[in-house]
């Protein structure tokens, strides 16, 4: 078994909690009841994916969100219902990642959009005083600004280029199945973390990646 010294992470669902259901709520909140397939855990439209990618302005989404809910919601409440699916990164994964930095190159990718990207950030430097994408990775790649997304192969071809990693010795962990299956077709390790797992349970108490949970679930 190769080593493993290149850890790659998912943000939403892995350090970042969410909760989708939070989106259809607040909607409800706001007067819109009836989203049909409009946005899901599993499931999104062609406009978010552009939007995911960085291919549509923030105004032209809400324009978008308007006219798919056959709504009149304001900017300021599309971008409220928007981040609504934002919850926290609680303080022992920043420690987890400080942690891991004295012992891997730590890298991020995220497949968000420039709403969520500011409303984050913003949060995440207020809570703990210091912007934790820039302390707590090497680097982190977010999908509206490499204007590709998860989990299309050229993304993580992207990361492991530039950053001139091995695959063999990088490991990929997200919730998403597709987007670990994904990894592995590009040559890294993949490994799945089950929703009702805490990313911690993927390293011991010496902060050593378990490389049993590799390519299988987490």
């Amino acid at each position: 078994m190769d080593p493993i010294y290149n850890i790659i992470f998912d943000l939403g669902g892995v350090i970042y909690d969410i909760r989708y259901e939070n989106i259809a709520e607040a909607f409800v909140r706001h007067g819109v009841k009836d989203l049909g397939e409009f946005y899901s855990r599993n499931f999104q439209t062609s406009e978010m994916d552009r939007f995911e990618e960085g291919l549509m302005t923030e105004e032209a989404f809400r324009d978008y969100v308007r006219k798919a809910t056959h709504s009149s919601l304001k900017d300021e409440e599309i971008d409220e219902i928007i981040n609504a699916i934002l919850v926290d990164i609680p303080s022992h994964r920043i420690a987890l990642l400080l942690a891991l930095r004295q012992k891997y190159r730590v890298f991020l990718y995220s497949n968000t959009n420039q709403t969520n990207y500011l409303c984050y950030t913003h949060g995440m430097k207020e809570k703990y005083g210091f912007d934790i994408f820039e302390r707590c990775f090497d680097k982190a790649y977010f999908s509206h600004i490499m204007h590709i997304r998860k989990p299309k192969r050229e993304g993580f071809q992207m990361i492991l280029q530039e950053q001139h990693l091995d695959p063999a010795h990088t490991v990929f962990i997200d919730d998403n199945m597709p987007n670990v299956e994904a990894a592995i077709a590009a040559g890294l390790h993949g490994c799945y973390l089950n929703p009702d797992n805490d990313v911690n349970t993927l390293f011991d108490d010496r902060f050593n990646f378990r490389v049993e949970m590799m390519d299988i679930n987490g």
